[in-house]
């Protein structure tokens, strides 16, 4: 932040992502956006002061700030803070320094959240702080130009015990997630065979009713065509006689050479005979 003073012509450059105040006699005149300019004459009294605000996105952290939980343990959190200036007349107007206003402003965001909160709600919840603040301080903010961008737990800090327990506890869990892992795996396999064994199976048993049907439907086909030979052939018989004859003496030949005894009426030639062995 630059102060310049002129009894004569006031000449300044705003440079590009700050933004001037000005004023006149102590008054503030204006916005300037970035550029040169003049203002004044020779002979002019006034007392010209152009005041440089940043607008670029900086970071404040916020050390090793020591609060009791709701369960009165002492942990240290530092916390880091995004911000950029959207306001400059607020900014410069309405606190005295911005940049300590935000500092002071996370620091009871912090403290408010972590003494309402167990110490292990707080290790389960990590990221909460992290919103929990920014959403606080942002509203805040807001009423002096600021906007919060972000705010992250850099550190968080528990006393020498605390921190051994804390690491027994974690490689606790890390065991129990690896033997999650290996168990979810293997579960995994099982249930791949499972699923191929049944797609297997499903797939024999398509393969077997595609087969059925096949068959079955080559029996019908094959009935089909018998009885059509058969309605054939008896058509044939009825159109032809004697053939139905020469069957019979054929059939009455081969049983009396098959050693049979019976009795035939020859109608045909008008007598009856006994053939026997």
């Amino acid at each position: 932040m630059n102060n310049k003073f002129s009894l004569k012509r006031f000449k300044c450059i705003v440079e590009q992502s700050f933004i001037g105040l000005l004023y006149k006699d102590g008054v503030f005149q204006e916005e300037l956006k970035p550029g040169k300019y003049k203002f004044g004459h020779p002979f002019s009294t006034s007392k010209w002061q152009i005041k440089y605000i940043d607008l670029r996105e900086r970071s404040l952290i916020i050390k090793n700030q020591e609060i009791l939980t709701k369960d009165k343990v002492a942990i240290r959190v530092s916390i880091i803070v995004y911000f950029k200036v959207d306001n400059a007349r607020d900014a410069m107007h309405n606190v005295a320094l911005y940049e300590e206003r935000i500092y002071e402003d996370v620091q009871l965001a912090a403290r408010h959240y972590l003494a309402g909160e167990s110490l292990e709600n707080i290790l389960d919840s990590r990221s909460t702080i992290s919103t929990s603040v920014k959403e606080e301080v942002k509203s805040i903010a807001k009423g002096y130009g600021v906007e919060i961008v972000k705010a992250d737990v850099k550190d968080l800090v528990f006393p020498g015990n605390l921190r051994e327990i804390m690491n027994q506890v974690l490689e606790t869990e890390r065991h129990a997630e690896a033997e999650l892992i290996n168990a979810r795996k293997e579960a995994d396999v099982l249930r791949i065979k499972a699923k191929a064994e049944n797609e297997s199976e499903q797939l024999k048993n398509e393969a077997h009713k595609e087969a059925v049907k096949i068959r079955a439907e080559a029996e019908k086909e094959r009935i089909a065509i018998q009885i059509e030979s058969e309605v054939q052939e008896a058509k044939m018989l009825r159109d032809n006689p004697e053939i139905l004859k020469l069957r019979k003496l054929k059939t009455i030949s081969e049983l009396a050479r098959g050693g049979g005894k019976f009795i035939v009426g020859l109608k045909e030639i008008g007598m009856e005979e006994v053939l026997k062995d």
